[in-house]
């Protein structure tokens, strides 16, 4: 590391060190709800540390290495820890700020570059063929009408990485065109014209490359004629309604309605246009972070469970603004896998303590890591999606 970086970084964090970092009191609330410092026991990767370690390169006392860069990759960027401090310390501007001045001062790890230059160079996370994301729908019993919307479409369906090119993911957009198309919503699907939605880039600081793809994505999505977007990401769902608009400030954004999957699909119920059939079990609903704490919807959800009949659903210990992060947040699996592996166990002990069947989730990334988890830890409980749970109970639909 050269000398001029140093001296970079330590310019730029000091302009805003002193206005966020001076009001943590060091009253240890933060260290209770972080997962990593639940898990390791490390204090400077706790929420606390990670202020403490922010002021001492703001106030000139401590030298920026590759070890304080990975002191704050080390983070799921939950906010857990802003939900409860009780000093109003704004943790997620910290973190969002020192990962981008660790980028732009050349100190990103090496593994989350990579994973920076896979997304630019072919539009999303796995390095596939862009044109390859609606291989879902390979298997599918019909053709997606959202193919032939002719550019007059009411909704744009905004699938995502994840769902769109990891096989053990596909039931989740499969599920929720079925309920589109049962429902009679006039959809749109974008297939290779979609991009990453920019979220893991913004996540490693880098947001002027989250940028290029916020404009791409805009623009497949008006050619749809669509004033509608939804998705089952959260991490999606939060890039489109809260970051893309700071990010555009040209206004190509404006009058786009933006919607998460559990919010169109109660609207959806509440309206009459989904009918269940009984489903007898005991299920449990787990807050994802990027939708919850971060989003703010948790209520749409719960009121598409209660509308199925016969369904009983319990609260987990910690729920809402309090859920557990599943530990698939942050790029951290991408920058340290066997932490993140460990990190879900006490998500699924709590499902259990609850004495549920299945846990529901709205998070395809919530899903493979509570789902291979259960399967590690020999646990038996079924972790569902709440488009296949939909999917599934409707009136005449396959049973989940």
């Amino acid at each position: 590391m050269t000398t001029n970086k140093i001296e970079t970084f330590t310019l730029n964090i000091g302009a805003l060190a002193e206005e966020l970092y001076l009001k943590c009191i060091r009253c240890g609330e933060c260290l209770s709800v972080c997962p990593v410092y639940r898990e390791t026991r490390i204090e400077t990767l706790s929420p606390r540390g990670k202020v403490a370690l922010y002021r001492a390169v703001g106030e000139d006392t401590l030298k920026v290495g590759d070890v304080y860069a990975g002191k704050f990759y080390t983070c799921l960027m939950c906010e857990a820890c802003r939900e409860v401090c009780p000093s109003g310390v704004e943790l997620d501007v910290i973190l969002n700020r020192v990962r981008a001045d660790l980028a732009h001062s050349g100190l990103m790890p090496d593994s989350l570059q990579r994973l920076s230059e896979t997304i630019v160079a072919a539009g999303n996370i796995s390095d596939e063929d862009n044109e390859q994301r609606l291989g879902w729908t390979g298997n599918m019993k019909s053709t997606p009408v959202g193919f032939d919307h002719g550019g007059q479409a009411e909704v744009a369906y905004f699938v995502g990485c994840v769902s769109s090119l990891f096989p053990a993911s596909y039931r989740i957009p499969q599920s929720l065109v079925e309920t589109f198309e049962k429902a009679g919503v006039n959809y749109a699907l974008i297939g290779g014209d979609e991009r990453c939605c920019g979220y893991p880039l913004f996540l490693n600081g880098e947001s002027e490359r989250a940028l290029e793809m916020a404009r791409h994505n805009v623009e497949a999505v008006r050619a749809t004629g669509a004033t509608k977007v939804v998705m089952a990401c959260p991490s999606c769902y939060h890039m489109w309604k809260h970051v893309y608009p700071e990010l555009l400030d040209d206004g190509s954004a404006d009058g786009l309605e933006i919607l998460h999957e559990t919010e169109m699909l109660a609207e959806l119920a509440r309206t009459g246009r989904l009918r269940f059939k009984p489903w007898p079990v005991t299920v449990t609903y787990h807050d994802s972070c990027d939708l919850g704490r971060k989003s703010g919807v948790y209520e749409a959800p719960r009121q598409v469970l209660r509308a199925i009949p016969e369904l009983e659903l319990v609260e987990m210990a910690d729920h809402h603004e309090n859920s557990l992060c599943c530990g698939g947040g942050g790029n951290l699996e991408t920058y340290d896998r066997e932490l993140v592996q460990a990190l879900p166990r006490r998500r699924l002990k709590q499902a259990q303590d609850a004495e549920a069947q299945h846990i529901i989730v709205s998070c395809q990334q919530c899903k493979r890591t509570l789902l291979g988890a259960a399967q590690r830890e020999k646990i038996r409980i079924r972790t569902l999606d709440l488009a296949e749970v939909v999917a599934g109970q409707l009136e005449g639909g396959d049973d989940v």
